[in-house]
């Protein structure tokens, strides 16, 4: 099979040459470290869009964008050893027949077998004294995280659906798999032409307790607003007992001035089933989105609480997919913004918001990528059980890195 020259990595040259900065720069904070950074003149993968998953030994796995033997990009393993130092093994190098450029994560079954979405299909990992062997289970795929449920069915955003618009899929684990289309977005379309109900879902979507589905679409709702496309909703589809579901608009951006639009990301629940997200355009006078949560009224409507709007680049700009920690703080990242000046716009941040007593949420910036360690993250942080944080980012690293994964310390 002959190596080719990754479309993405002709996207994002330009970039890497502006990022290369002094290896030997201190970290903006001594609580972050590099654990790995990816290479592609070694033949590591990289370009890191998709957030990492833990197994129960504290090793973390994720997914390249390009790199690899063939370029198509890379499943791969950061495994600790008792000094600190993490060791990356490569688990799977995309070909032009089993996958292709990979943006989004993983996640494992109760078997440790591994599950993801490249821009081609869906696929499965599974482990063996061979090592581990891939197997195409869907030949569409995307750029959303795959959500797993108790017996091992996958959910995830899937293929143009029955209108155009995107749609909702499930795949059944059965005999072989199973494809089926649970809702097909722009099924209620206004005299405008706008699907009131969403249109173009390209995130993952998250379990409700009562075993509902709640996400988000770039566009749609009945704003005539964005372009004449709508500015995008958040959504909820509860099983019925008939076997369909039903779709119910939560929440239709943008509902006044300065709020957001836009919606590329997951939405997060909390125990009391309050809904948490952010948007990619929107807000004040940065432009930079906002950061959101939506609570359930006592007569079953939604109302929208802005917990941060982005004042100024400075202090990032576009968040990405939230995350809660043990003490209900949430944490995240923001792709662009922030203060350091390798980047055009800014390298991105990690923040952290903190509720307070009095219902608002205090925005903390946790550390300032400088590009010579990481730059532009573009998913959700995650914890392990000692409250250690992990990530990704997309470029940046010491020398000629394209990505890295971080750990901050608490």
């Amino acid at each position: 099979m002959r190596p080719r020259t990754s479309a993405g990595i002709a996207r994002i040259l330009p970039i890497i040459l502006a990022l290369l900065v002094l290896v030997g720069s201190c970290w903006a904070e001594a609580k972050y470290k590099v654990l790995h950074a990816f290479d592609l003149d070694k033949g590591d993968g990289g370009g890191l869009y998709g957030s990492l998953v833990l197994d129960s030994q504290g090793n973390l796995y994720g997914t390249t964008d390009n790199g690899g033997t063939y370029n198509y990009g890379t499943v791969f393993e950061l495994t600790p050893n008792a000094e600190g130092h993490w060791t990356e093994a490569i688990l799977h190098n995309f070909n032009d027949h089993d996958g292709d450029l990979p943006h989004a994560g993983l996640v494992f079954d109760a078997a440790g077998n591994l599950y993801g979405m490249t821009t081609a299909n869906v696929f499965e990992l599974k482990p063996s004294s061979e090592g581990w062997k891939l197997k195409v289970l869907y030949d569409h795929g995307g750029p959303s995280n795959l959500l797993l449920d108790h017996v091992g069915n996958l959910y995830a955003p899937q293929g143009p659906g029955k209108y155009d618009a995107g749609a909702i899929g499930e795949l059944v684990r059965s005999e072989g798999w199973k494809d089926n289309w649970l809702y097909n977005f722009c099924s209620r379309e206004n005299q405008k032409g706008l699907c009131l109900d969403g249109n173009s879902p390209s995130a993952g979507v998250t379990w409700g307790s009562d075993r509902s589905l709640y996400g988000t679409t770039q566009y749609g709702g009945d704003s005539p607003y964005c372009g004449n496309v709508g500015c995008g909703v958040v959504f909820e589809l509860k099983p019925e007992k008939s076997g369909s579901w039903k779709e119910t608009v939560l929440y239709s951006f943008p509902a006044f001035e300065g709020d957001g639009s836009v919606l590329y990301d997951s939405v997060i629940l909390d125990k009391k089933g309050n809904v948490y997200g952010a948007t990619y355009q929107g807000g004040g006078t940065s432009d930079c989105g906002v950061i959101f949560k939506l609570s359930r009224k006592a007569d079953g409507k939604w109302d929208e609480t802005i917990l941060h709007d982005f004042p100024n680049t400075s202090q990032g700009c576009i968040a990405n997919t939230l995350t809660f920690d043990k003490k209900g703080n949430l944490w995240g990242t923001a792709e662009s913004g922030g203060t350091a000046q390798q980047c055009a716009g800014g390298c991105g941040v990690v923040f952290k918001l903190t509720p307070t007593a009095k219902g608002k949420w205090n925005y903390t910036v946790v550390h300032n990528f400088t590009g010579s360690d990481g730059a532009l993250p573009g998913a959700a942080v995650i914890f392990d059980k000692r409250g250690n944080l992990y990530g990704t980012t997309v470029l940046g690293g010491p020398g000629h890195s394209v990505g890295v994964v971080f750990e901050i310390t608490p």
